[in-house]
Protein backbone atom coordinates (compact mmCIF):
# COMPACT_ATOMS: atom_id res chain seq x y z
CA UNK A 1 0.00 0.00 0.00
CA UNK A 2 1.34 3.31 -0.80
CA UNK A 3 0.32 6.65 1.01
CA UNK A 4 -0.22 9.96 -0.60
CA UNK A 5 -1.17 13.83 0.54
CA UNK A 6 -1.15 17.02 -1.09
CA UNK A 7 -2.53 20.48 -0.10
CA UNK A 8 -4.74 22.88 -2.46
CA UNK A 9 -5.00 26.40 -1.31
CA UNK A 10 -8.15 27.66 -3.37
CA UNK A 11 -7.59 31.13 -4.79
CA UNK A 12 -9.86 33.09 -2.84
CA UNK A 13 -10.76 30.28 -1.14
CA UNK A 14 -9.96 27.70 1.30
CA UNK A 15 -7.44 24.90 2.12
CA UNK A 16 -8.05 21.11 0.99
CA UNK A 17 -6.22 18.23 1.57
CA UNK A 18 -6.24 14.77 0.38
CA UNK A 19 -4.91 12.16 1.90
CA UNK A 20 -4.94 8.89 -0.24
CA UNK A 21 -3.60 4.94 -0.03
CA UNK A 22 -3.94 2.67 -2.81
CA UNK A 23 -2.90 -0.58 -3.89
CA UNK A 24 -0.59 0.43 -6.99
CA UNK A 25 -3.99 0.06 -8.89
CA UNK A 26 -7.22 1.30 -7.35
CA UNK A 27 -7.68 4.12 -4.65
CA UNK A 28 -8.42 1.61 -1.34
CA UNK A 29 -8.66 4.79 1.28
CA UNK A 30 -9.36 8.83 0.66
CA UNK A 31 -9.79 11.40 2.92
CA UNK A 32 -10.65 14.77 2.45
CA UNK A 33 -10.02 17.60 4.99
CA UNK A 34 -9.69 21.42 5.19
CA UNK A 35 -11.26 24.43 6.31
CA UNK A 36 -14.14 24.57 3.81
CA UNK A 37 -17.86 24.36 3.95
CA UNK A 38 -19.86 21.46 3.25
CA UNK A 39 -23.55 20.67 3.09
CA UNK A 40 -25.45 18.62 3.94
CA UNK A 41 -23.28 16.29 6.40
CA UNK A 42 -23.83 13.26 3.52
CA UNK A 43 -21.75 15.40 1.38
CA UNK A 44 -18.37 14.75 2.95
CA UNK A 45 -18.71 10.87 2.99
CA UNK A 46 -20.18 10.77 -0.36
CA UNK A 47 -16.90 12.86 -1.71
CA UNK A 48 -14.44 10.39 0.55
CA UNK A 49 -16.89 6.97 -0.99
CA UNK A 50 -16.87 8.61 -4.86
CA UNK A 51 -12.85 8.36 -4.46
CA UNK A 52 -12.40 4.97 -3.49
CA UNK A 53 -12.00 2.24 -6.24
CA UNK A 54 -10.76 5.21 -8.29
CA UNK A 55 -7.84 3.85 -10.67
CA UNK A 56 -4.77 5.63 -9.90
CA UNK A 57 -4.26 6.85 -13.37
CA UNK A 58 -7.79 8.79 -13.43
CA UNK A 59 -7.31 12.55 -14.67
CA UNK A 60 -8.47 15.31 -12.59
CA UNK A 61 -11.59 15.38 -14.97
CA UNK A 62 -12.38 11.49 -14.51
CA UNK A 63 -11.96 11.97 -10.62
CA UNK A 64 -14.03 15.45 -10.70
CA UNK A 65 -16.74 13.21 -12.59
CA UNK A 66 -17.12 10.71 -10.18
CA UNK A 67 -17.39 13.14 -7.44
CA UNK A 68 -20.09 15.06 -8.92
CA UNK A 69 -21.92 11.86 -9.75
CA UNK A 70 -22.16 10.52 -6.29
CA UNK A 71 -23.08 14.40 -4.97
CA UNK A 72 -25.72 14.40 -7.86
CA UNK A 73 -28.55 12.04 -5.72
CA UNK A 74 -28.29 14.35 -2.55
CA UNK A 75 -30.83 17.21 -2.30
CA UNK A 76 -29.22 20.95 -1.65
CA UNK A 77 -25.44 19.90 -1.74
CA UNK A 78 -23.71 23.21 -1.03
CA UNK A 79 -20.03 23.79 -1.05
CA UNK A 80 -18.21 26.81 0.01
CA UNK A 81 -14.41 27.86 -0.36
CA UNK A 82 -14.01 25.06 -2.61
CA UNK A 83 -15.45 23.18 -5.62
CA UNK A 84 -15.51 19.26 -6.83
CA UNK A 85 -12.44 20.32 -8.89
CA UNK A 86 -10.39 21.38 -6.51
CA UNK A 87 -10.99 17.72 -5.15
CA UNK A 88 -10.40 16.53 -8.07
CA UNK A 89 -7.22 17.74 -8.39
CA UNK A 90 -5.56 17.88 -4.87
CA UNK A 91 -6.15 14.30 -5.39
CA UNK A 92 -4.57 13.40 -8.80
CA UNK A 93 -1.58 15.27 -8.01
CA UNK A 94 -1.29 13.25 -4.54
CA UNK A 95 -1.96 10.04 -6.36
CA UNK A 96 1.04 11.26 -8.56
CA UNK A 97 3.10 12.84 -5.26
CA UNK A 98 3.37 16.31 -7.24
CA UNK A 99 5.23 19.02 -5.73
CA UNK A 100 4.17 22.30 -4.64
CA UNK A 101 5.82 25.70 -5.27
CA UNK A 102 6.30 25.68 -1.64
CA UNK A 103 8.67 22.28 -1.71
CA UNK A 104 11.58 23.64 -3.59
CA UNK A 105 14.21 26.63 -2.33
CA UNK A 106 13.91 29.27 -4.54
CA UNK A 107 16.55 32.12 -6.41
CA UNK A 108 14.92 35.26 -7.23
CA UNK A 109 17.14 37.22 -9.60
CA UNK A 110 16.46 40.79 -10.49
CA UNK A 111 18.88 40.73 -13.47
CA UNK A 112 21.09 43.72 -14.79
CA UNK A 113 20.49 45.40 -17.84
CA UNK A 114 20.84 43.09 -21.21
CA UNK A 115 19.90 43.29 -24.52
CA UNK A 116 16.97 41.40 -25.19
CA UNK A 117 17.98 39.23 -27.13
CA UNK A 118 20.61 37.57 -24.23
CA UNK A 119 17.23 38.10 -21.90
CA UNK A 120 15.22 35.66 -24.61
CA UNK A 121 18.34 33.20 -24.89
CA UNK A 122 18.73 33.57 -21.00
CA UNK A 123 15.36 31.78 -21.05
CA UNK A 124 16.46 28.51 -22.91
CA UNK A 125 19.52 28.21 -21.29
CA UNK A 126 18.63 28.85 -17.16
CA UNK A 127 15.50 25.95 -18.47
CA UNK A 128 17.92 23.77 -19.68
CA UNK A 129 20.61 24.42 -16.22
CA UNK A 130 17.38 23.45 -14.43
CA UNK A 131 16.29 20.21 -16.17
CA UNK A 132 19.72 18.63 -15.88
CA UNK A 133 20.02 19.31 -12.47
CA UNK A 134 22.67 21.86 -12.50
CA UNK A 135 20.36 24.56 -10.79
CA UNK A 136 17.16 24.90 -8.73
CA UNK A 137 14.00 26.96 -9.63
CA UNK A 138 14.68 30.52 -10.57
CA UNK A 139 11.96 33.23 -10.30
CA UNK A 140 14.19 36.08 -13.05
CA UNK A 141 12.85 39.77 -13.82
CA UNK A 142 13.86 41.04 -17.10
CA UNK A 143 15.66 44.39 -17.21
CA UNK A 144 16.38 45.75 -21.19
CA UNK A 145 17.33 49.29 -22.58
CA UNK A 146 16.72 48.44 -26.41
CA UNK A 147 13.73 48.27 -28.39
CA UNK A 148 12.47 44.97 -29.15
CA UNK A 149 9.77 42.83 -30.64
CA UNK A 150 9.71 39.41 -28.80
CA UNK A 151 7.50 37.02 -30.68
CA UNK A 152 5.93 33.64 -30.26
CA UNK A 153 8.30 30.04 -31.67
CA UNK A 154 5.30 29.51 -33.94
CA UNK A 155 4.46 32.85 -34.91
CA UNK A 156 4.54 33.87 -38.58
CA UNK A 157 7.09 36.85 -39.07
CA UNK A 158 5.99 38.25 -41.60
CA UNK A 159 2.01 38.01 -40.66
CA UNK A 160 2.83 39.73 -37.15
CA UNK A 161 5.49 42.09 -38.05
CA UNK A 162 5.06 45.43 -39.31
CA UNK A 163 8.59 45.79 -41.60
CA UNK A 164 7.95 49.67 -41.94
CA UNK A 165 7.24 50.08 -38.22
CA UNK A 166 10.38 47.84 -37.66
CA UNK A 167 12.70 49.92 -39.81
CA UNK A 168 11.15 53.22 -38.27
CA UNK A 169 11.34 52.51 -34.64
CA UNK A 170 14.75 51.16 -34.58
CA UNK A 171 12.74 47.68 -33.23
CA UNK A 172 15.25 44.17 -32.97
CA UNK A 173 12.99 41.53 -33.63
CA UNK A 174 13.30 38.56 -31.36
CA UNK A 175 11.82 34.72 -31.85
CA UNK A 176 11.47 33.49 -28.48
CA UNK A 177 11.82 29.62 -27.66
CA UNK A 178 7.84 29.23 -25.80
CA UNK A 179 4.54 29.58 -28.29
CA UNK A 180 1.96 33.01 -27.89
CA UNK A 181 1.92 36.14 -28.95
CA UNK A 182 4.21 38.92 -29.62
CA UNK A 183 4.84 41.14 -27.01
CA UNK A 184 6.29 44.91 -27.84
CA UNK A 185 9.37 45.62 -25.97
CA UNK A 186 10.71 49.21 -24.94
CA UNK A 187 13.01 49.82 -21.72
CA UNK A 188 10.85 50.42 -19.12
CA UNK A 189 7.81 49.94 -20.63
CA UNK A 190 6.53 46.37 -19.65
CA UNK A 191 7.18 44.19 -16.17
CA UNK A 192 9.00 40.72 -17.74
CA UNK A 193 9.86 37.97 -15.09
CA UNK A 194 10.82 34.20 -15.71
CA UNK A 195 10.24 31.30 -13.90
CA UNK A 196 12.14 28.06 -14.80
CA UNK A 197 11.37 25.09 -12.42
CA UNK A 198 10.78 21.26 -12.26
CA UNK A 199 8.28 20.07 -13.88
CA UNK A 200 6.61 17.49 -11.37
CA UNK A 201 5.15 21.33 -10.06
CA UNK A 202 2.59 20.99 -12.56
CA UNK A 203 1.95 17.31 -12.27
CA UNK A 204 -1.72 16.36 -11.92
CA UNK A 205 -2.68 19.57 -13.36
CA UNK A 206 -4.12 20.74 -17.06
CA UNK A 207 -1.89 22.63 -19.33
CA UNK A 208 -4.49 25.65 -18.81
CA UNK A 209 -4.74 25.06 -14.85
CA UNK A 210 -1.26 25.47 -14.84
CA UNK A 211 -0.61 28.98 -16.07
CA UNK A 212 -3.31 30.56 -13.29
CA UNK A 213 -1.38 28.04 -10.65
CA UNK A 214 2.11 29.26 -11.83
CA UNK A 215 1.01 33.09 -11.51
CA UNK A 216 -1.32 33.17 -8.06
CA UNK A 217 1.27 35.07 -6.62
CA UNK A 218 1.43 37.66 -9.18
CA UNK A 219 -2.13 38.06 -8.72
CA UNK A 220 -1.59 38.73 -5.06
CA UNK A 221 1.28 40.81 -5.34
CA UNK A 222 -1.19 43.32 -7.92
CA UNK A 223 -3.17 43.09 -5.55
CA UNK A 224 -0.82 44.33 -3.16
CA UNK A 225 -1.01 47.32 -5.30
CA UNK A 226 -4.78 48.07 -5.85
CA UNK A 227 -5.24 45.81 -8.51
CA UNK A 228 -8.13 43.71 -9.45
CA UNK A 229 -6.30 41.69 -11.66
CA UNK A 230 -7.18 37.79 -12.45
CA UNK A 231 -6.65 35.46 -15.26
CA UNK A 232 -8.64 34.90 -18.83
CA UNK A 233 -7.69 31.20 -19.78
CA UNK A 234 -5.15 30.50 -21.55
CA UNK A 235 -2.67 33.03 -20.79
CA UNK A 236 -4.14 36.37 -20.25
CA UNK A 237 -4.10 38.61 -17.01
CA UNK A 238 -6.69 41.03 -17.09
CA UNK A 239 -8.14 44.03 -14.30
CA UNK A 240 -11.61 45.58 -14.74
CA UNK A 241 -9.27 48.28 -16.63
CA UNK A 242 -8.50 46.23 -19.20
CA UNK A 243 -5.56 43.33 -19.83
CA UNK A 244 -2.63 43.77 -18.10
CA UNK A 245 -0.50 40.68 -19.74
CA UNK A 246 -0.06 37.52 -20.85
CA UNK A 247 2.16 34.42 -20.17
CA UNK A 248 3.34 31.67 -22.63
CA UNK A 249 5.52 28.32 -21.51
CA UNK A 250 8.37 25.87 -22.61
CA UNK A 251 8.13 22.43 -21.60
CA UNK A 252 11.16 20.21 -22.29
CA UNK A 253 11.99 16.96 -20.21
CA UNK A 254 12.35 17.19 -16.82
CA UNK A 255 11.56 21.14 -16.73
CA UNK A 256 9.21 24.21 -17.45
CA UNK A 257 9.46 27.43 -18.74
CA UNK A 258 6.58 30.14 -17.60
CA UNK A 259 7.10 33.60 -18.59
CA UNK A 260 4.92 36.35 -18.22
CA UNK A 261 5.04 40.49 -19.57
CA UNK A 262 2.65 42.83 -18.07
CA UNK A 263 2.60 46.42 -19.49
CA UNK A 264 3.66 49.12 -17.38
CA UNK A 265 3.77 52.25 -19.82
CA UNK A 266 3.07 51.34 -23.15
CA UNK A 267 3.22 53.35 -26.11
CA UNK A 268 0.05 52.09 -27.66
CA UNK A 269 0.75 54.00 -30.82
CA UNK A 270 4.26 52.82 -31.62
CA UNK A 271 2.96 49.21 -30.71
CA UNK A 272 0.39 49.62 -33.46
CA UNK A 273 3.24 50.82 -35.82
CA UNK A 274 4.99 48.00 -35.06
CA UNK A 275 2.62 44.57 -34.74
CA UNK A 276 0.19 43.67 -36.78
CA UNK A 277 -2.97 42.55 -34.99
CA UNK A 278 -5.36 40.73 -37.00
CA UNK A 279 -9.15 41.68 -37.18
CA UNK A 280 -9.78 37.67 -36.21
CA UNK A 281 -7.77 37.79 -32.68
CA UNK A 282 -9.58 41.37 -32.15
CA UNK A 283 -13.08 40.33 -32.70
CA UNK A 284 -12.71 37.52 -30.76
CA UNK A 285 -11.68 39.12 -27.86
CA UNK A 286 -14.74 41.33 -28.56
CA UNK A 287 -12.77 44.61 -29.42
CA UNK A 288 -12.46 46.69 -32.10
CA UNK A 289 -8.90 48.43 -31.16
CA UNK A 290 -5.60 46.78 -29.97
CA UNK A 291 -4.75 49.93 -27.83
CA UNK A 292 -8.00 49.36 -26.11
CA UNK A 293 -7.48 46.01 -24.88
CA UNK A 294 -4.43 46.80 -22.69
CA UNK A 295 -4.49 48.80 -19.54
CA UNK A 296 -0.85 49.39 -18.58
CA UNK A 297 0.12 49.21 -14.62
CA UNK A 298 1.62 52.73 -14.14
CA UNK A 299 -2.32 54.27 -14.43
CA UNK A 300 -3.62 51.23 -12.57
CA UNK A 301 -1.13 51.80 -9.35
CA UNK A 302 0.07 54.83 -9.62
CA UNK A 303 3.58 53.80 -8.73
CA UNK A 304 6.96 53.50 -10.11
CA UNK A 305 8.00 50.33 -12.42
CA UNK A 306 10.65 49.45 -9.76
CA UNK A 307 7.70 49.39 -6.96
CA UNK A 308 5.94 47.14 -8.82
CA UNK A 309 8.70 44.70 -9.18
CA UNK A 310 9.51 45.33 -5.69
CA UNK A 311 6.30 44.68 -4.93
CA UNK A 312 5.78 41.15 -6.49
CA UNK A 313 9.24 40.30 -5.42
CA UNK A 314 8.11 40.65 -1.80
CA UNK A 315 5.12 38.44 -2.69
CA UNK A 316 6.74 35.68 -3.81
CA UNK A 317 9.53 35.64 -1.38
CA UNK A 318 6.69 35.89 1.67
CA UNK A 319 5.42 32.63 0.17
CA UNK A 320 7.75 30.46 -1.06
CA UNK A 321 11.11 29.34 0.88
CA UNK A 322 13.37 31.54 -1.47
CA UNK A 323 16.84 33.94 -1.49
CA UNK A 324 18.04 36.91 -3.28
CA UNK A 325 20.53 35.68 -6.42
CA UNK A 326 21.82 36.99 -8.81
CA UNK A 327 23.55 35.91 -12.86
CA UNK A 328 26.60 34.88 -12.93
CA UNK A 329 29.35 35.74 -15.43
CA UNK A 330 28.81 32.14 -17.14
CA UNK A 331 25.70 32.76 -17.27
CA UNK A 332 25.53 35.45 -19.20
CA UNK A 333 28.29 34.27 -21.68
CA UNK A 334 26.45 30.74 -22.16
CA UNK A 335 23.30 33.13 -23.00
CA UNK A 336 25.41 35.73 -25.54
CA UNK A 337 26.86 32.29 -27.25
CA UNK A 338 23.59 31.19 -27.82
CA UNK A 339 22.31 34.35 -29.37
CA UNK A 340 25.33 34.32 -31.99
CA UNK A 341 24.45 30.39 -32.45
CA UNK A 342 20.80 30.68 -32.28
CA UNK A 343 18.71 33.68 -31.75
CA UNK A 344 20.32 36.46 -33.90
CA UNK A 345 20.45 34.23 -37.06
CA UNK A 346 18.07 34.49 -39.97
CA UNK A 347 17.17 30.76 -39.82
CA UNK A 348 15.84 30.87 -36.44
CA UNK A 349 14.35 34.71 -36.40
CA UNK A 350 12.40 33.13 -39.89
CA UNK A 351 11.78 29.74 -39.04
CA UNK A 352 8.24 30.47 -39.70
CA UNK A 353 8.48 33.14 -42.65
Amino acid sequence: MASHHFEVKVSGGKLVVADLTDDGQTVTDAKISGDFFLEPEDAYEAINGALVGASVTESADDLQKRIDDALAPLPDVSLHGFSTRDVAIASRRALLDAKDLTDYDWTVIHSPVLPTPVNVALDQYLLEEVAAGRKGPILRFWEWEDKAVVFGSYQSFQNELDPEGIEKHGIVPVRRVSGGGAMFMEGGNCVTYSMYLPDDVVAGLSYVDSYQYLDTWVLAGLQSLGVNAWYVPINDITSDGGKIGGAAQKRIQGAILHHTTMSYDINADKMMEVLRVGKVKLADKGVRSAKKRVDPLRRQTGVSRQEVIEALMNTFVSRYPAEVGELTDADIAAAEKLVDEKFSTDAWTHRVP
